[in-house]
């Protein structure tokens, strides 16, 4: 064997060792995965302590956060994809993300990147003649149209 050639392969040893060290420094926060990120700091002080909604909301900000949406009266599969599609779409132009999923013929969840946009868009959701409810964190929240179907 080439006696250059085993240092060459010394060399690249090296880098390679040199530069899984310089991985080994710790990632940024918001370079985690979420489940390794610190929790979001709250100030108490500033948060309306008699709205447990607000608590809520802050302890949700950058976490991501699912809501399931109802659609009142028999809606088939297609019209829930339409009227949920619509809902999705105005979010979005409120600059709300959220992903959705149909998960029964009557039935979506709403994902949400940023858990504090959950409750902006159960306001707006809730507002819409066909939602018939919202349900966030195991609360559920009527749709204003639909007060008798529950």
């Amino acid at each position: 064997m080439d006696g250059r050639w085993i240092q060459d392969v010394y060399n690249l040893s090296t880098l390679a060792h040199s530069r899984n060290q310089e991985d080994d420094d710790p990632l940024e926060p918001d370079e985690l995965p979420e489940h390794l990120r610190p929790p979001p700091s709250i100030d108490m002080g500033s948060v309306d302590a008699s709205n447990p909604e607000n608590i809520l909301k802050l302890s949700k900000k950058g976490r991501t956060l699912m809501s399931f949406v109802s659609v009142n009266g028999n809606p088939t599969r297609e019209e829930t994809e339409d009227i949920t599609k619509l809902w999705q779409t105005s979010l979005w132009n409120n600059h709300i993300q959220a992903e959705r999923y149909l998960i029964d013929d009557n039935r979506a969840i709403f994902m949400f990147k940023d858990g504090a946009q959950a409750w902006e868009a159960k306001d707006f959701l809730v507002e819409q003649d066909r939602c018939l409810h919202v349900s966030i964190e195991n609360k559920e929240y009527k749709g204003k149209h639909n007060r008798d179907e529950l």
